[in-house]
C-alpha cells in the first residue's frame, strides 16, 4: 500500500477545515464582534451615537482590506460591503442620523438581490457565476459545472436559485430597514451584525437540498432513459424520449 496516496486526501481536508475555520473566526472578530465592541467602548467614552458607529464601521472595511492583500483581488461581495460602509457613512456624517449610519447593511443586501434578478434577463444568472467562481473554473469540478450549462435542466436549476437568492435578499434588505426604525441603535447594531450571517446559511442549506433533489430527479430519468433504450425509443406518447431525457438528465 502507498501510503504517502492516502495520506494526501486526509492533508487536503485537513487543510480546506483550517482554512474554513480561519475564515469562521474572521467573520466573527473583525465583522462581528469587533464593531459590537468598539461601538459600545467609543459610546461609554462619550462619543455621539453616529460618531461611534462610523468608527467602528472602520473593522468590517479592514476585513475586505484583508481579504484584499490575501487574495490580490477585490470580490464582489467585498466591493458591495465597502459601498455600504461608504453610503451609510456619507449619509450619517451628513445628517447625524444614526438610523442611515446603520442602512450601511442594507445597501449591498438591496444592490446584491437587485443583481440577482436583473441577471435573469442575462446570458447566465448571477448565482452560476458566483458558483463557477466559487468553486474555480479551471478545476475538475469547475470544468464539469461549465460543460453542463448546454443543458436546459442545468440552466433551469441556476434560474430558479438565483431567483430565490433576489427575492430573499430583498427581503432581508427590507427587513433590516423594519429593525432600524423599530428598535434601539444598539439592538440593530447588533442584529444587523447576525442576520446577514443566519439569512446566507438559510439559503445555502436551501441551495444545497434543492441541488439534491434536482439531482435525484436527475437519477430518475437517467433510469428511465436507461429503460427506454432497452424496450425500444418512442414505445408510447407517454415514453420519455432519451434525447430529451439526456439533456435533462445532465443536471445531475
Amino acid at each position: 500500500m502507498d501510503a504517502s496516496r492516502d495520506a494526501k486526501p486526509t492533508a487536503g481536508t485537513k487543510s480546506e477545515i483550517a482554512g474554513r475555520l480561519r475564515s469562521i473566526a474572521k467573520i466573527v472578530i473583525i465583522d462581528v464582534a469587533a464593531p459590537l465592541i468598539a461601538y459600545s467602548l467609543l459610546r461609554s467614552a462619550g462619543m455621539s451615537t453616529v460618531t461611534a458607529l462610523v468608527l467602528s464601521g472602520v473593522f468590517p472595511a479592514l476585513g475586505v482590506a484583508i481579504g484584499v492583500i490575501q487574495h490580490r483581488r477585490l470580490d464582489v461581495v467585498g466591493a458591495l460591503v465597502l459601498a455600504g460602509i461608504l453610503v451609510g457613512t456619507v449619509l450619517g456624517l451628513i445628517s447625524h442620523s444614526a438610523r442611515l449610519v446603520l442602512m450601511e447593511g442594507s445597501v449591498p443586501t438591496a444592490i446584491f438581490g437587485v443583481g440577482c434578478l436583473g441577471s435573469l434577463w442575462t446570458r447566465r444568472p448571477l448565482m452560476y457565476g458566483f458558483a463557477v467562481e466559487f468553486i474555480g473554473p479551471d478545476t475538475a469540478k469547475g470544468r464539469e459545472m461549465i460543460s453542463l450549462w448546454q443543458y436546459e435542466g442545468f440552466r433551469h436549476i441556476f434560474r430558479i436559485i438565483t431567483a430565490v437568492w433576489g427575492v430573499g435578499f430583498l427581503v432581508e434588505a427590507a427587513l433590516r430597514v423594519a429593525i432600524v426604525y423599530n428598535t434601539s441603535t444598539s439592538t440593530a447594531l447588533s442584529l444587523s451584525k447576525v442576520t446577514p450571517y443566519i439569512w446566507v446559511s438559510i439559503f445555502v442549506a436551501w441551495t444545497v437540498a434543492y441541488d439534491r433533489d434536482q439531482g435525484k430527479k436527475g437519477g430518475r430519468m437517467m433510469a428511465a432513459a436507461a429503460a427506454a433504450a432497452v424496450e425500444g425509443p418512442g414505445t408510447s406518447d407517454a415514453d420519455p424520449q432519451p434525447t430529451d431525457i439526456t439533456k435533462t438528465a445532465g443536471q445531475a
